[in-house]
C-alpha cells in the first residue's frame, strides 16, 4: 500500500525531471480536482433536493468516504475501510433499524454522497496541503445542501483535521468535540509530519476549531501527549480511571454556546476483544456497550462525525470489525438525524 500510495508522487517527479512544464502539470491537477469536487457537489445536491422535496427533515446523516492511509505511522490499511464499512452497514445478517428505532432505509435518515478520490488525486501529484483543502471543500459541499450533515468514513485519523476545520468554518465558529480513542493524537508533528494521524487534534486546537475537546478511552499516551493536552486545555479521560469517570461520561452535555457537537470515533478506542481489525492494538479499552452508552446518553446537537482507523487488512475472516464499525456508523446516524 505504501508503494502504491507513492506511485503518483514518483511519477510527478519523473515528469518534472523530464522538463515537463509545471503549468501543464498544474492545469491537469486542477481538472482532476474540479472533477472530483463536481461529483461530490452534484451527488450532495441530488440528495439534498430529494430530502427537501420529502419534507419533515431537520437533519440527515450523509456518508462521505475519505479513503486515506498514507498519514498512518504504522499500517496503511485504513485506506481500504470505506467500502468495507458500507458493505457491512447493508449486510443481510441484520435489519436496517438502529437501537433507537431509526430506519436506515429511509433516505431522510441516511444518504451517501460517495468518496473523495484520494488515491486518484495523489496519483496526479496532489500534495497533502491541497489534499486536506479538497477534503475540507468536499465536506462543505455536503453541508451546503440542507438538511445533510456529514458522517465521514475514514481512512486514518488525519482526516479529522480537515473535516472539523470545514465544519467549524461552514458553521461560523468552534464546536465541542467528543473524541473516543486509545491515543490522544495530539503530537505537534509526529515523525515530522504535521498531517500525521497522530497529530490531527493538535491542528484542530491550533486552528481554534474546537472550544472543548474531550478525549475518552485513552490508554496509550506519552509525556508529549499529556503536555499538549495541558497546553490546549484538553479534557483527557484515561482508561485507568474509567470506572471512576463512567457516571460523568455516560451523562455528557455538550455544544451549548457553540455551533454544536462533533464526534470522532477511532475504532481502537474499543478493547481489541471487540475490534481486532485496527492498526494499533491496545488492550484494556472500552467495551462496545460502554461506547454506545456514551453516545446514546450524550445531550447535544451533533452536527457531524467520523469513524476512523478500521483496518480491513487486520480484520477477522468473518469481518467482525467491519460489522463493529458499521454499527458505530448506524448509531451515529441515529444521533445526527432528526
Amino acid at each position: 500500500m505504501k508503494n502504491i500510495g507513492r506511485m503518483g508522487i514518483h511519477y510527478l517527479q519523473r515528469l518534472k525531471a523530464a522538463n515537463v512544464p509545471n503549468d501543464l502539470i498544474e492545469k491537469g491537477q486542477n481538472r482532476v480536482i474540479e472533477a472530483s469536487l463536481t461529483l461530490i457537489r452534484e451527488r450532495a445536491k441530488l440528495k439534498g433536493e430529494l430530502l427537501r422535496a420529502l419534507g419533515g427533515v431537520v437533519a440527515s446523516s450523509s456518508l462521505l468516504g475519505v479513503p486515506i492511509g498514507h498519514n498512518s505511522s504504522f499500517l496503511q490499511g485504513p485506506a481500504f475501510a470505506p467500502p468495507r464499512i458500507r458493505e457491512a452497514i447493508w449486510c443481510g445478517s441484520t435489519n436496517p433499524s438502529t437501537e433507537e428505532g431509526k430506519d436506515l432505509n429511509d433516505p431522510r435518515v441516511l444518504t451517501d454522497v460517495g468518496d473523495v478520490p484520494v488515491q486518484e488525486l495523489r496519483d496526479c501529484g496532489v500534495d497533502d496541503d491541497r489534499l486536506m483543502s479538497i477534503i475540507s471543500e468536499s465536506v462543505k459541499l455536503v453541508m451546503e445542501q440542507e438538511p445533510l450533515r456529514p458522517l465521514v468514513l475514514g481512512g486514518d485519523h488525519s482526516i479529522s483535521f480537515p473535516v472539523v476545520r470545514a465544519v467549524s468554518e461552514k458553521l461560523g465558529g468552534p464546536v465541542d468535540i467528543l473524541h473516543l480513542d486509545a491515543h490522544p493524537d495530539i503530537y505537534h508533528a509526529f515523525e515530522g509530519n504535521k498531517y500525521s494521524h497522530a497529530s490531527s487534534f493538535a491542528r484542530i486546537m491550533e486552528g481554534g476549531y474546537a472550544r472543548r475537546l474531550l478525549q475518552v478511552g485513552i490508554r496509550s499516551i506519552t509525556e508529549e501527549g499529556r503536555e499538549q493536552g495541558k497546553r490546549f486545555g484538553v479534557e483527557q479521560y484515561e482508561m485507568r480511571t474509567f470506572c471512576r469517570d463512567r457516571q460523568l461520561l455516560e451523562n455528557l452535555k455538550l455544544g451549548e454556546g457553540v455551533k454544536g457537537v462533533y464526534i470522532s470515533v477511532d475504532v481502537d478506542c474499543l478493547d481489541p476483544a471487540f475490534a481486532p481489525g485496527v492498526s494499533h492494538i491496545e488492550p484494556g479499552g472500552l467495551s462496545f456497550r460502554d461506547v454506545l452508552n456514551i453516545l446514546h446518553n450524550l445531550k447535544g446537537d451533533v452536527v457531524a462525525a467520523d469513524v476512523v482507523e478500521f483496518n480491513p487488512q487486520r480484520d477477522t475472516v468473518d469481518g467482525m470489525t467491519a460489522m463493529v464499525a458499521a454499527k458505530l456508523v448506524r448509531e451515529l446516524t441515529a444521533k445526527i438525524s432528526k
